[in-house]
């Protein structure tokens, strides 16, 4: 099968990207997939190159490089949009390329044949709005800016994903029936992210630990959490940093990874009292390094589709916290492989809990055995498979129907 894969950069940094990264190798190497990947940025893909479209190079990534261009999100996302249709329809007619199916992981296009929905805008502009309601707004560029963007992929996700010859595909049930309530979509199938056990196991981490913290300055008696991904705001770094400002007798250190700016997040935890003990580092590809360093993986989101640092996490043996409005909570049995807040704003209940696990190693080390013991559950090849799976049965659709 031939595939034209739309994603503006995958890489092993981050949640999404690393598992459309795991997707793509299980295509090419065990489903024999000719992929062409429309991207602004890769990297950790091992990449081929196909002469010309009568060529066969099965089990090949090709990669096809789309231009970026720096401005604001939303003039950014614009000019994507743009530049990988011009790409693809150069390829299309002057190449004389032509796919069985395009696959997206979210908006990326408009003409995509199946889309695995990681993220829902339609959501985030309910948080958003929340937000200007509440004492913390964000400046009044910033806030029309993230309006108009909100907007934008909003009615991109309305036209897209209410369309019933758009196969969609979620992470979670909790995507699934968001799906459902803003769009009538009773067909999504439902294939949860996995975790590379090989790489992410207690005994790793545990023979990590002493070198990850020395690197960060942090004594054994320190208790650090971790924080790992991008959009700060909705996974709920500000009501950790608020619970750390009321245990402020305790040594809690916490480290964050991603990519957003940390500066608001600085300013905030200086008003707390605790910004010398907040850590911010870039994302890198080695993440398990940070998993090392941490006694407790916390992300109390507002909106999460999954949340793959969190299952990593688990398999790492960490204790997590994250909240019910997270997809991967569906697999947490609350304080028994992990813990979930109702409300992930709590932050009396977050102080609570925090207070609880730092007090109580025995409590911290038999959660997070038992959390490890239900990594297994999550594979990437199972989840290659259903999503080879889910291409078939549209591939097999689309031709019946040109008959």
């Amino acid at each position: 099968m031939r595939l034209a894969v739309v994603s503006p950069f995958v890489d092993r940094r981050h949640g999404t990207e690393r598992a459309l990264a795991e997707l793509l190798e299980r295509l090419a190497r065990k489903e024999h997939c000719e992929i062409h990947l429309y991207a602004q940025r890769v990297e950790g893909l091992a990449l081929g190159r196909a002469p010309d479209a009568s060529a066969q190079a099965a089990g090949t990534i090709i990669w096809h490089t789309v231009p970026a261009f720096p401005g604001p999100h939303l003039l950014q996302f614009l000019l994507w949009l743009l530049l990988n249709s011009l790409r693809r329809a150069w390829d299309r007619w002057v190449h004389r390329l032509r796919f069985d199916l395009v696959l997206s992981p979210g908006i990326n296009c408009l003409d995509a044949d199946v889309v695995i929905v990681h993220v829902l805008f339609h959501r985030l502009q309910e948080i958003a709005c929340e937000e200007e309601l509440e004492a913390a707004r964000p400046g009044l560029f910033r806030r029309l800016h993230r309006r108009a963007y909100y907007a934008l992929l909003a009615g991109l996700e309305r036209r897209i994903y209410s369309d019933p010859n758009v196969s969609l595909a979620t992470v979670s049930q909790r995507t699934a029936t968001l799906l459902t309530n803003y769009f009538h979509r009773q067909d999504v199938r439902i294939i949860p992210n996995g975790v590379d056990a090989t790489r992410f196991s207690s005994a790793a981490r545990l023979a990590r630990r002493s070198q990850a913290r020395l690197r960060r300055s942090f004594q054994e008696s320190d208790f650090v959490l971790l924080l790992l991904g991008n959009d700060w705001r909705v996974k709920g770094l500000q009501t950790v940093l608020r619970a750390m400002g009321a245990l402020r007798a305790l040594p809690l250190h916490i480290v964050v990874v991603g990519s957003d700016d940390p500066n608001a997040f600085m300013k905030s935890a200086k008003k707390l009292d605790v910004l010398k003990r907040c850590h911010f580092e870039p994302p890198c590809d080695d993440v398990l390094d940070f998993y090392a360093a941490a006694d407790v993986y916390v992300s109390p989101s507002r909106e999460d589709s999954f949340g793959l640092p969190v299952a990593e996490a688990m398999a790492c043996g960490l204790p997590v916290i994250t909240s019910a409005l997270a997809g991967v909570a569906e697999f947490i049995q609350n304080r028994v492989n992990g813990f979930v807040l109702d409300d992930p704003r709590d932050v009396e209940e977050l102080t609570l809990l925090l207070e609880e696990l730092y007090g109580n190693r025995e409590q911290r080390q038999h959660v997070g055995q038992a959390a490890s013991e239900i990594a297994p559950g999550w594979n990437w090849d199972r989840n290659g498979a259903a999503i080879w799976e889910l291409l078939k049965d549209v591939a097999g659709r689309d031709c019946r129907s040109a008959l």
